[in-house]
């Protein structure tokens, strides 16, 4: 017997005209790839310890050495009423929910998808919270009407083994500050002290007061080390003494608890 919800997608993907439902493209008009839908508690930032429903998307424009979603999961196509259909499930069997976060992944990719989804989420009279890489600007100008709270990373090049993206970070911080927004550095035994001067910087010059966390990289590898107190210590004081108002070190809580 089929689910409901399986019929849902089904019919969604015929509309939309799609062939294969199981990988659509980020480009793909009106339909999303999806790994996972799931409740369970925010473990990283401000909102640490409140309940949410997870949207995790399968796409990302970077590939960070520190991940710890790497694109695996085949992924599955939703339109916005499909995923509306399975967010309002959850929140009927394990709400209430705080809020309803985007991640992935890099749910920014699917901008036009969320342009067409967020609405319906309000609807419904959820919260929408955003994880974002901070990378795509332009992206975020499509959607920013419709967020609530933004989570944005600093990607230090030293911990994501890759370039820096310091002007995308600062016209993506200047858009997101009209919401309620934080900002997360995640730091790695490499991080250098010059990258997060550099961070501290571009936060201060758009708002200083705007949240600044600093969070310890779970190691994904047996190689990777772990990030000494002493250093973050030192990575805090920086912080502290450059004149932003509010920096925290809040670690994955989830991978503590042993949660997804």
């Amino acid at each position: 017997m089929r689910c409901d919800s399986c019929v849902l997608r089904a019919k969604g993907f015929k509309e939309a005209g799609i062939d294969d439902p199981a990988i659509p493209s980020a480009g793909t008009p009106g339909v999303a790839a999806v790994t996972e839908i799931f409740s369970s508690l925010q473990g990283e930032g401000v909102f640490v310890g409140a309940r949410q429903i997870f949207v995790r998307f399968k796409e990302c424009n970077m590939g960070c050495d520190f991940c710890d979603t790497p694109d695996r999961g085949a992924g599955r196509g939703y339109s916005p009423a499909q995923l509306l259909h399975e967010v309002v499930a959850i929140d009927r069997k394990d709400g209430p929910h705080h809020s309803v976060s985007l991640t992935g992944g890099e749910p920014l990719i699917y901008a036009e998808f969320l342009k067409e989804f967020l609405p319906l989420l309000k609807e419904k009279g959820f919260k929408v919270y955003l994880e974002t890489n901070g990378t795509l600007p332009e992206k975020l100008k499509q959607v920013i009407g419709l967020v609530d709270i933004v989570a944005m990373d600093f990607k230090l090049p030293s911990s994501t083994k890759r370039r820096g993206y310091w002007k995308e970070h600062a016209k993506f911080l200047r858009i997101a500050s009209a919401k309620k927004v934080f900002v997360k550095a995640v730091v790695t035994a490499g991080t250098r002290s010059g990258e997060m001067k550099h961070a501290i910087a571009l936060l201060r010059n758009v708002d200083a007061g705007i949240p600044f966390i600093i969070q310890p990289a779970t190691p994904v590898r047996r190689s990777d080390g772990i990030v000494a107190q002493t250093r973050l210590h030192d990575l805090f004081e920086l912080a502290s003494k450059s004149g932003i108002r509010d920096p925290r070190i809040i670690p994955q809580v989830h991978k503590v608890l042993g949660i997804r």
